[in-house]
């Protein structure tokens, strides 16, 4: 649990809602009524934002009135979008407690109160009864999770018969030394990184099915190189996912770029079905 402790401490950040509410403020909206696209530039913690959420999204054939289990949901951005975008009722789990409650108040804020709930806790240790969900997604998760067996297991169990499970990662591509930090970790005790081919061969021991798998690593070098061009027209926007990372931001950003381009690292989806 030394491990969780310190991912959790890597994401805390006691003043959160009120820099978000100042950042609001800054780009001209009203931070006590926001909506959900409003929010995208921030909750949507992971490389292509609300528009890899999207695609992500699509691939999972999810239908309206499903209970989906968000692992690791951050802000709540992609719980909030499901339900707006797929009428779906969504729980989500986190560990860093900062998270969870923004993530509440924000939900509140839009009016998402009724189908979003969120929690903390682990994602090695679900607090839900067997078969409690029609499908379970995670978005830039695993790359903090070093037992991924236990995690796909446990998200088995709570998954019925049938329920699709996502996975939007940072993936590992070959052998060689990625530059810390970077925005999951601040050194490399806590970043557990691994091929799709252990993602694929973990799943299956865990009884999935893998469905469908896609390499995003053009999707998100496009995506920086067009987060770099408005950055040097017109500076850092006062909305964006730098807030959740501190004054390290700039190098965090950094160092993931550097991955990318080294071909050491790429965001990948897998789909896969519970069997």
């Amino acid at each position: 649990m030394d491990t969780e402790a310190s991912v959790a401490r890597h994401y805390a950040q006691e003043e959160l809602e009120r820099v978000i509410d100042r950042a609001l403020a800054a780009a001209g909206l009203d931070p006590t009524r926001p909506s959900a696209d409003d929010l995208a530039a921030v909750d949507e913690f992971h490389i292509g934002g609300r528009a890899a959420t999207a695609d992500f999204a699509a691939e999972l054939g999810i239908g309206p009135g499903r209970h989906l289990l968000d692992i690791g949901s951050g802000l709540g951005g992609p719980a909030r979008y499901f339900a707006l975008a797929y009428g779906c009722r969504v729980t989500g789990i986190d560990l860093t407690a900062d998270f969870v409650r923004v993530a509440a108040a924000l939900a509140e804020r839009v009016g998402l109160g009724g189908l979003v709930t969120y929690r903390q806790g682990s994602a090695l240790d679900l607090p839900f009864e067997a078969e409690s969900f029609d499908g379970a997604y995670m978005l830039h998760v695993g790359m903090n999770i070093e037992d991924k067996a236990a995690l796909f297991a446990g998200i088995r169990r709570v998954l019925r018969p049938g329920g699709v499970f996502g996975i939007y990662d940072v993936m590992r591509f070959s052998e060689g030394a990625i530059r810390f930090p970077v925005p999951w970790a601040s050194e490399p005790g806590t970043s557990f990184v691994e091929s799709p081919e252990r993602y694929r061969t973990l799943l299956r021991r865990a009884g999935f099915e893998i469905l469908k798998e896609r390499d995003r690593r053009s999707f998100a070098i496009d995506f920086f190189n067009e987060m770099r061009a408005r950055a040097a027209k017109a500076g850092p926007p006062p909305l964006g996912t730098h807030l959740l990372m501190g004054e390290a931001a700039p190098q965090k950003i950094a160092n993931m770029i550097d991955g990318l381009e080294r071909g050491l690292i790429a965001p990948v989806e897998i789909v896969s079905r519970r069997t």
